[in-house]
């Protein structure tokens, strides 16, 4: 028995917490080890691949994963990649136009690797473009009535062909604000290109493009039906420049969705007419 004198002892409990863990057959590392094969097993393909294949076949290789203009145009069928399939420009036996070989009517675009006739014919166009170019602005400028309107050419070769823009210039518009209605520059600079490039077989795309600035509402037009209308009238001008009715492949507005100056789309600038000359196929 405890002494009348002696003091009490507190009672002590001690409790201890484990922390909760998972147990050791939980599914987390799995999904990490098999992205580390899984990037490995890549790497080492890849090497395969380095030490397996020819040059070309490697050229074929990195061209699919990062295709040319050329390589989606020609190449995308495997025509010449790793495993040697078919090209959409192969000989195929469907019924053609007459003197059309397979399907070779598909436009070639620039610095394109085709055939002979395909690469004849668009080493032809190029010189002619610089022909037309050349002469269109010497014939501008000798000219002091339209001279300053020369500065609104724009002359860019695309894969479509050679794309002529007439763009809106602080002195220059092509329409009057807000409608289809050539200025008497813009007839004046429209006769001049059309006279230029009339004597061409190639075909032409008009393509009419405006700034992001909305139309006014009493006007009844948007933008879409604004660039179209101002395409058709190009159209109708160049036709009676002498330019043949059969050689328009497309005429369309596209409002302000390609614009001149991207990083500011109510730049009057945006405001142009676009008349690209198309490289000629091999039934030309």
């Amino acid at each position: 028995m405890a002494r009348a004198n002696e003091p009490v002892r507190p009672v002590i409990v001690k409790k201890i917490y484990e922390a909760p863990h998972g147990g050791h057959h939980g599914g987390a590392w799995k999904v990490a080890y098999a992205d580390f094969v899984t990037a490995m097993m890549a790497f080492f393909l890849l090497m395969w691949l380095l030490g397996a294949t020819t040059e070309k076949q490697r050229k074929a290789l990195a061209d699919y994963f990062s295709p040319t203009l050329v390589s989606s145009k020609q190449d995308s069928a495997g025509s010449t990649s790793f495993f040697g399939g078919d090209s959409i420009t192969s000989v195929d036996k469907y019924p053609h136009r007459a003197g059309q070989t397979g399907t070779r009517s598909m436009t070639i675009p620039r610095d394109a690797t085709g055939g002979p006739k395909e690469a004849s014919g668009i080493g032809k166009d190029r010189a002619k473009f610089q022909e037309v170019r050349k002469a269109l602005m010497t014939k501008l400028i000798e000219r002091k009535e339209v001279r300053r309107l020369a500065k609104s050419l724009r002359f860019t070769e695309t894969r479509d062909g050679l794309r002529i823009d007439m763009v809106d210039e602080a002195n220059f518009a092509m329409f009057i604000s807000g409608t289809d209605i050539l200025t008497p520059d813009a007839i004046r600079l429209l006769s001049d290109v059309g006279e230029s490039i009339s004597d061409l077989p190639n075909g032409l795309i008009i393509r009419g493009h405006t700034d992001a600035q909305p139309t006014s509402s009493r006007l009844g037009v948007n933008n879409w039906q604004l660039s179209s209308a101002r395409a058709e009238a190009t159209r109708a001008t160049l036709a009676r420049a002498g330019v043949s009715p059969n050689r328009f492949v497309r005429i369309e507005g596209v409002a302000d969705r390609e614009a001149y100056i991207r990083d500011n789309p109510y730049d009057p600038r945006n405001r142009r007419m676009s008349i690209t000359l198309g490289w000629r196929t091999v039934s030309d």
